[in-house]
């Protein structure tokens, strides 16, 4: 009989960090990710119990929020993603759903997504060679989704020009690192 052991989306017992020249690729895998809708006809409720669960303001149109443990993303009209420490957050749907009642619909992602964090100084160059989000211009807090080598992203700003993590179907692991650390070794 052979234990079972987790594996990151890019299939190693660890999540991989490379630097390269002025820019650190850091594959993520500390936080959980469940997807929040706010259901129709409940705004008020969701409104009320979103506040009290993540104690941050829902953010706008193209915006992220981050507070002491729950950060969300927007991703649509009334629909965000949740992040939290996975260490306390593992059952996050189930977390969220508790917290949030009838008023949304969750769904669990944790498993479903790969994240990305580049930081450093060449960030907004490697984000320029490989899609075409104006990284130069995102202030901390600003989320878009885009194409970046033919691979549907989020992209959310951590730090404006200098931290950006990029969100994708697992399933797209091995190829978003390998368009993230090729880009990183152009401008290396």
């Amino acid at each position: 009989m052979h234990d079972l052991a987790a594996l990151t989306p890019l299939g190693a017992a660890a999540p991989k960090t490379l630097q390269i020249g002025a820019v650190t690729i850091s594959e993520v895998v500390d936080r959980a990710l469940a997807s929040v809708s706010c259901r129709q006809g409940k705004k008020a409720a969701f409104d009320a119990a979103a506040s009290a669960l993540f104690r941050i303001e829902l953010p706008a149109p193209g915006q992220s929020a981050a507070g002491a443990v729950w950060s969300l993303i927007w991703t649509g009209p009334e629909q965000w993603f949740a992040e939290a420490p996975f260490a306390s957050h593992e059952d996050i749907a189930r977390i969220v759903t508790d917290g949030l009642g009838d008023s949304a619909s969750v769904t669990e992602q944790t498993d479903g997504w790969v994240r990305f964090d580049i930081e450093g100084a060449g960030v907004v160059t490697l984000m320029e060679r490989l899609c075409p989000v104006p990284a130069r211009r995102m202030g901390t807090g600003a989320a878009t989704r885009t194409l970046m080598e033919h691979m549907g992203c989020l992209v959310v700003c951590r730090s404006k020009g200098r931290h950006f993590s990029l969100l994708a179907p697992r399933s797209f692991a091995g190829s978003l690192h390998h368009a993230l650390t090729a880009a990183a070794r152009s401008i290396a």
